[in-house]
C-alpha cells in the first residue's frame, strides 16, 4: 500500500498499510483518561417500549447511547471556537486532513521565575528554548509533543486537578511565527489547569483575537507510544464531524 506524497516542498514515499495511532480510545467507566472534573463517559443501550439496544440482553441489536465531553473526555481536536464568544466550529476550520509532521520528546522543565495568573513559580512547563531545539529548521505544518516520562498510564491518567504540565505561552507563540498550523500534546491542555481563564497558549498560537488563524487547530490528549521515533511523518488527522468548537480525534502518523 505505498504511495508517493507530494507535500509542499517535497515529495514522499509512505506505507499507509503501516499506521501509527497516536489517539486513546474512547471507553466507558474510569479507566479511560480524565481531565477538568467531568464526568467519565457513558455507553449504555438505549432502553424503551418493550426494546433493549444490546444483543447480549435479548435485543435485535446493539444500539447505545454514548455520553461523553471531547475536552475532558480523550483525544480530541479543537479551533479557537475553544475560547472565542462566537460559535466556530472544528468541522469548518479542519478541511485538509494530511499534513508534514515532526515528533518532538520534551521532558517538561521546573519554571522559576515571576508568578502570574497563568505561569507560577514551580510549575513544570514545556518552554519555548525547549521547543526550540527540538524543531527542525524545515519548519513543518504540524509539530507533535510527546513529554516524559511517558508512561502507559496517560492513556487512563486522572488528570483534575493536579496542575499538569503546559505549554510556556511564548513557544506557542513561536510555534505560530515559523508557521505550525497544528499543535498536537500529550497533555490535558496547553495552558495551565488554574489560570483564570487567561489560556495564553491558546491565545497564542491562534493569534486571537487579532488576525486570528481559523484554520489553526490544537489536539490535546494523545499517547505516542515510546517505540515511535522522534522525526518526521506524515500525519492524517481525522476526526468526527461535529460541529462543535472541539471533536474525538484520531492523529495517524506515517514514517517515511
Amino acid at each position: 500500500m505505498k504511495a508517493q506524497i507530494q507535500l509542499k516542498n517535497k515529495s514522499i514515499s509512505v506505507d499507509f498499510s503501516k499506521p501509527l495511532d497516536i489517539s486513546i480510545p474512547m471507553r466507558a467507566g474510569v479507566e479511560n483518561v480524565n481531565a477538568w472534573y467531568v464526568d467519565p463517559v457513558k455507553i449504555e443501550p438505549v432502553k424503551g417500549d418493550g426494546f433493549i439496544g444490546a444483543v447480549a440482553q435479548g435485543g435485535s441489536v446493539n444500539f447505545r447511547d454514548i455520553d461523553f465531553n471531547p475536552h475532558g473526555n480523550g483525544t480530541h481536536t479543537e479551533c479557537v471556537g475553544h475560547i472565542a464568544p462566537t460559535v466556530f466550529s472544528v468541522n469548518k476550520a479542519l478541511t485538509t486532513f494530511f499534513f508534514d509532521a515532526q515528533l518532538i520528546t520534551i521532558t517538561p522543565s521546573t519554571y522559576e521565575g515571576n508568578s502570574s495568573e497563568f505561569q507560577k513559580n514551580g510549575d513544570l512547563i514545556i518552554s519555548e528554548e525547549a521547543i526550540r531545539k527540538a524543531v527542525d529548521t524545515n519548519k513543518p505544518e504540524a509539530i507533535i509533543i510527546r513529554t516524559t516520562p511517558n508512561l502507559a498510564s496517560k492513556i487512563n491518567a486522572h488528570y483534575s486537578n493536579t496542575n499538569p504540565a503546559y505549554l510556556e505561552y511564548t513557544a506557542a507563540n513561536w510555534l505560530r511565527e515559523i508557521g505550525v498550523k497544528h499543535l498536537l500534546i500529550d497533555l490535558p491542555s496547553v495552558d495551565r489547569e488554574h489560570d483564570a481563564g487567561k489560556l495564553m497558549a491558546h491565545r497564542a498560537f491562534w493569534n486571537y483575537p487579532k488576525n486570528t488563524r481559523m484554520d489553526a487547530t490544537i489536539t490535546e490528549l494523545i499517547y505516542v507510544d515510546n517505540t515511535i521515533k522522534d522525526g518526521q511523518y506524515l500525519l492524517n488527522l481525522q476526526m468526527a464531524s461535529f460541529e462543535n468548537d472541539a471533536s474525538p480525534s484520531k492523529p495517524v502518523l506515517y514514517a517515511y
